[in-house]
């Protein structure tokens, strides 16, 4: 247990259990998050007036137009193409829930629509707890996913993700926020910078292609910072190659807008960036009294590379018993004019 202190009520889960509430506060930061996904449904700054990702004061709409808004998304986050993966010589067939084609974050089981359990928390910390039972969504193995999500001194929001398993599996679980440092209606005025020299080119049904590509001269060049979205530019829901595999924790991104700086870091080798063109969230508000549109906030979701088992040269995922899956991201927002310059750690 982390903490003791009684959570509030937020919800009712399709299957009657009840959906809590727990809000953290550290270094002029305030977070709340839902055990339902275990989802990031709120985070201020003190001197902001509005907040700083997408979300809803009413649960029901983490039911429908805000899936996987703030969650942690998997087993498996992002697409496995047509259903189908191999493991140690079996072909898995899994969920097709999206669009009958693809399995997108772990199927209609997953994470993300899943209730977790609160271990506990304190005024800065939390810690929640879910378990995957064996053939979920098609995906072998009881895999037991943990998250603790904590506020530094300095307001950083630090989460770290293990997953055991008890048969071989799959296991990619990624945060899944959207970001709106402005507080505008979309993402005008964000410009982002991303370390990445490679991404992974898509198909139709967003499922990658074959080996990373270059990204100098193209759309998903952020190695200096440029706008988001803008008339001129193509959607954007791609994989930026950050490594080759898992690391240590290093800036992998900046976003900024305003006077408002997020730097994210990150262990993992890949980085899915998503501008949130189809958003539409009505009949459900936001936090600012409305309902959320297109391109209101960016999805930036550390990760390892999207349809990994159906391209053998990508970071792995799979996991087997006696090892611990590991992830550590860090997600620091700062008045830019109180910035240092300095690289963290």
């Amino acid at each position: 247990m982390i903490g003791d202190r009684q959570p509030s009520h937020f919800g009712v889960a399709p299957d009657g259990d009840a959906v809590h509430r727990v809000t953290l506060k550290n270094g002029g930061v305030t977070a709340s998050f839902i055990t339902w996904g275990a989802s990031l449904q709120d985070l201020r700054m003190s001197g902001v007036a509005h907040s700083l990702v997408l979300g809803s004061p009413v649960f029901e709409a983490y039911l429908t137009v805000m899936k996987h808004f703030g969650a942690i998304a998997g087993r498996v986050a992002n697409r496995i193409a047509d259903g189908r993966a191999e493991l140690d010589g079996r072909t898995l067939e899994l969920d097709r829930n999206e669009n009958g084609q693809t399995t997108l974050h772990g199927g209609m089981a997953g994470s993300s629509v899943s209730n977790w359990s609160l271990d506990g928390f304190d005024g800065s910390s939390c810690r929640m707890a879910l378990r995957m039972h064996d053939d979920a969504g098609g995906f072998p193995g009881n895999l037991d996913l943990t998250v603790v999500y904590r506020l530094d001194g300095d307001g950083a929001l630090v989460m770290e993700i293990e997953g055991v398993t008890d048969a071989p599996t799959f296991c990619n679980p990624a945060h899944h926020s959207y970001w709106n440092l402005s507080g505008g209606g979309d993402l005008s005025g964000h410009r982002l910078t991303v370390h990445a020299e490679r991404y992974l080119d898509i198909d139709s049904r967003k499922i990658p292609t074959g080996a990373p590509c270059p990204v100098e001269g193209r759309r998903f060049d952020f190695r200096a910072p440029r706008p988001v979205t803008g008339e001129d530019q193509a959607p954007l829901d791609h994989n930026l190659c950050l490594r080759d595999a898992p690391g240590e924790l290093r800036e992998a991104a900046v976003l900024e807008a305003g006077e408002l700086e997020l730097r994210l870091f990150t262990t993992e080798p890949g980085l899915q960036v998503y501008d949130g063109k189809n958003i539409d969230t009505t009949p459900f508000k936001g936090h600012g009294g409305a309902p959320y549109g297109p391109f209101a906030g960016l999805a930036l979701e550390p990760q390892r590379w999207p349809d990994a088992p159906n391209h053998p040269g990508y970071p792995s995922i799979v996991l087997r018993p006696g090892e611990t899956y590991g992830q550590v991201s860090k997600f620091h927002i700062t008045r830019r004019n109180a910035n240092s310059g300095k690289d963290e750690k």
